[in-house]
């Protein structure tokens, strides 16, 4: 199996220190202070830092003064990029799209959380288990989708990642399939987004709804959308493998996560809140896989449908699917990667 992933030699990090060519990188936030720290780690040199116009001021970055686009393209007859921030809307699409035409551009694959990198070295160290999964994959779609997204955390390439997506909308018609009677639960319900896009494709029936959020900010943006809505309950719990406390840092956005310098919030598995389920969604940043755990009566003997973010830590793609398989036997798993880059917004499809 091993011919359908990236060789040693076309991984992002040989390709980097055997360069020629100057490497700046296009972005100035915590994504980029990563891909600097990986660079470092591996003895690549970054030669310069650029900006969208509007965020240039004359600053600096790593001792580095933050150029625009133009000045790097005045400065050098050609040169590598590496995007070092997430990029989803359209129009930032489109102008990292004619980036990647005029120069070679690519998407360091840099974990969002945990300190394992999808490195060669983590592929290789994990290569039984990454087998496994993929032979767990339900549909060609998915078997595809996993290898691409792979080879792109292993080479960086920009064209691997935007081939590969799927649009939400064909999950819910060949996947899902949302009925008007689920028991949806809603595992890091964020401001309600997610229960938007539920009530959506149900039509606004269902059976009932129940959400956890710990971010206070996003708790108050969900209670003034929904809090009101009949068979809706919003609580404000961390979803863990267990009823315990942990420290929380939130700040009301989508990054709220589990971090020991947080403040103290109730955590509980879902299993003591939640008497049945047809539909789990978790997005629980980084604890995916304790909240799984925390889940496993309700998977055992619900099955309910689940939607499982797959891209918080280097070894999601692999480990969550060769969990709920543990789990469950019975449920076809799906892969599907919807329009992001990096390789966030992978997720894993349970029905």
């Amino acid at each position: 199996m091993k011919e359908l992933f990236a060789s040693k030699d076309n991984t992002l990090i040989e390709l980097l220190k055997h360069e020629t060519r100057p490497i700046v990188v296009y972005g100035m936030g915590n994504g980029a202070d990563k891909i600097f720290s990986l660079c470092e780690n591996n003895n690549i040199k970054i030669s310069d830092v650029y900006a969208s116009d509007e965020f240039v001021r004359g600053q600096s970055f790593h001792d580095i003064t933050v150029k625009k686009y133009s000045s790097i393209i005045d400065k050098y007859d050609d040169f590598v990029i590496l995007l070092g921030f997430a990029v989803f809307r359209d129009d930032l699409m489109d102008k990292v799209d004619q980036m990647a035409s005029e120069h070679t551009l690519y998407v360091p694959d840099v974990p969002l959380f945990g300190t394992s990198v999808f490195t060669y070295d983590f592929f290789t160290a994990n290569y039984e288990s990454i087998c496994k999964a993929y032979e767990l994959m339900a549909d060609e779609k998915s078997k595809q989708t996993y290898v691409d997204i792979i080879n792109a955390k292993l080479s960086g390439s920009y064209n691997i990642l935007r081939r590969c997506e799927s649009e939400r909308s064909e999950v819910f018609d060949n996947i899902i399939r949302l009925s008007h009677h689920e028991r949806y639960v809603d595992l890091g319900a964020y401001d309600g987004d997610t229960i938007t896009e539920f009530l959506a494709q149900t039509g606004g029936l269902y059976s009932k709804i129940i959400a956890f959020e710990p971010d206070k900010k996003n708790m108050k943006k969900l209670e003034y959308k929904y809090g009101a809505l009949d068979n809706c309950r919003l609580y404000p719990y961390a979803s863990w493998k267990e009823d315990t406390v942990l420290n929380f840092s939130g700040n009301g956005g989508r990054m709220s996560c589990i971090d020991e310098g947080g403040n103290a919030v109730e955590a509980r598995a879902p299993d003591h809140v939640c008497m049945s389920a047809t539909y789990i969604k978790m997005d629980v940043e980084g604890a995916e896989y304790e909240t799984l755990l925390g889940c496993r009566r309700l998977i055992e003997k619900c099955a309910p449908k689940l939607a499982v973010s797959a891209y918080h830590r280097a070894g999601d793609i692999f480990t969550l699917p060769l969990l709920i398989h543990s789990l469950n036997h019975d449920y076809k798993i799906y892969l599907r990667h919807h329009k992001y880059v990096p390789a966030w917004e992978t997720n894993i499809y349970c029905v």
